[in-house]
């Protein structure tokens, strides 16, 4: 079998980008709020009942994305998005068919959530794959091109619903979005020396007459779940995301509360999306020349400040909002770099998926819970030191994840761009190594025991 001699990594990074700038949080979840008063408006339905498509959606990505992450450590990476992709499209088509019948409205919501893990996870593999000494900016590159796509959906999904109602602009999205996301997945988006048969990922390859294995170094799912690092990157990032999700879904009306004139409350909202957008692309550049439990701890210190500084005066509020932005945006980066570095490529999908869905479950309770904390107090300022004082413990928690177990391979970037294949043989050796070590041997290999002879 002949390898793929070159390629630019690059075009994996933007190409996996720009598909994830139409997957379901940027262009679905991101402009649903745009949708709620017509679609109230023509059912009659109230706001509350609409909004439930919006936590459907959601519980169904958390649903779908472990599931997701287990097929992607056993199947090729299209077998899983391809499919994954068309059902998601056709759900958001769907959606502006529906009748005026609730059970059958939510539905098309819950199979674009439910696809929506096998349309988010698989970018990530890919681009792990490639990258090691410069992973956190590839990270965060593609990041920071499916924020791109958050920021600017909803001008798109304004200018249909005002041209064509609110039925016929999710068809047009669906278009656009199986448009561009299956011509990137077919044209730039590939996880470097994966081989399958019948869609089966295999083990070994045979190129030039050697074989070649294409194991990968890490522990399995039932190693992380022993170990300690998986509970801690799960619980900080999960504690974080209810903080920082709480207060960003939560700052309008508390700035408007505390004085703030509603435009500039609402000019809030964009430049938390800026600032997250920075943060993705500084945070992943961090990622590799700083250890990630000191970049995680000085990022999650970051909203801490900003609590501090949402006030009703305007360029106060504006840079407290921007510190919490900042740290959201780091967090996309983190997850799976974290996961990567301390518990490797061996099971990643099916760790990824793990996390990643109790991060979004949890996340999903902080604008509750900070809402609960208004009707019960009367002011949104009584839970904000709460907040603080859970991302502290979360910064200092990072501080003890200690020394990457798989930190980066010396020249691995450079070798992978030039020889996908040699690059397998680097991780190869260390899978190797790895299990040797879990699993010594007792004689050296290829000796036979001798017989005591006393």
């Amino acid at each position: 079998m002949k390898s793929h001699s070159r390629r630019n990594p690059w075009s994996v990074v933007v190409g996996s980008g720009l598909a994830q700038s139409v997957g379901l949080g940027p262009l679905i979840l991101t402009t649903f709020g745009l949708f709620v008063l017509p679609i109230a408006a023509e059912t009659g339905w109230s706001r509350a009942i609409v909004t439930i498509a919006f936590t459907v959606t959601g519980v169904g990505f958390a649903v779908g994305t472990p599931l997701a992450g287990w097929l992607l450590d056993r199947y090729a990476l299209n077998v899983v998005m391809i499919p994954s992709w068309l059902v998601y499209c056709a759900a958001v088509a769907l959606i502006g068919v529906t009748p005026l019948s609730r059970p059958i409205f939510y539905l098309p919501f819950l199979l674009a959530g439910l696809a929506g893990g096998g349309t988010f996870l698989p970018f990530f593999k890919a681009v792990l794959s490639w990258f090691d000494n410069r992973r956190g900016l590839a990270l965060g590159v593609m990041a920071a091109l499916g924020a791109l796509g958050a920021s600017l959906s909803p001008l798109l999904v304004r200018a249909l619903i005002a041209h064509v109602g609110w039925r016929a602009s999710y068809p047009w999205m669906a278009l656009i979005a199986v448009v561009v996301s299956v011509t990137m997945v077919l044209a730039l988006v590939r996880v470097r020396a994966q081989r399958s048969v019948r869609g089966r990922l295999v083990k070994t390859v045979v190129d030039q007459q050697r074989q070649i294995r294409l194991d990968l170094p890490g522990l399995t799912v039932r190693q992380a779940l022993a170990g300690r690092h998986l509970w801690m990157i799960g619980g900080i990032l999960c504690l974080a995301g209810i903080a920082v999700i709480g207060i960003e879904v939560n700052v309008v009306p508390m700035m408007t509360d505390e004085g703030l004139p509603a435009a500039q409350a609402g000019l809030l909202v964009t430049i938390y999306g800026l600032a997250s957008l920075l943060g993705r692309l500084v945070g992943g550049a961090l990622l590799d020349r700083i250890p990630a439990r000191f970049v995680t701890a000085g990022v999650l210190l970051c909203p801490v400040v900003g609590i501090f500084l949402l006030h009703p005066s305007f360029p106060e509020a504006a840079a407290g909002i921007a510190l919490v932005g900042v740290a959201f945006g780091v967090e996309i980066d983190l997850l799976s770099y974290l996961v990567s570095r301390y518990l490797g490529l061996r099971s990643l999908g099916t760790l990824l998926g793990i996390v990643e869905c109790a991060v979004l479950l949890s996340s999903a309770f902080g604008p509750l819970l900070v809402s609960l904390g208004y009707q019960a107090t009367g002011s949104y300022q009584s839970t904000l030191p709460y907040l603080g004082g859970a991302l502290v413990l979360c910064a200092l928690t990072a501080l003890f994840l200690g020394q990457y177990r798989y930190p980066a391979v010396r020249g691995f970037d450079q070798t992978a761009a030039q020889d996908e294949l040699a690059a397998a043989e680097k991780l190869a050796n260390l899978a190797a190594a790895e299990t040797s070590r879990e699993n010594p041997t007792p004689f050296p290999l290829n000796v036979t025991p001798q017989p005591n002879e006393s």
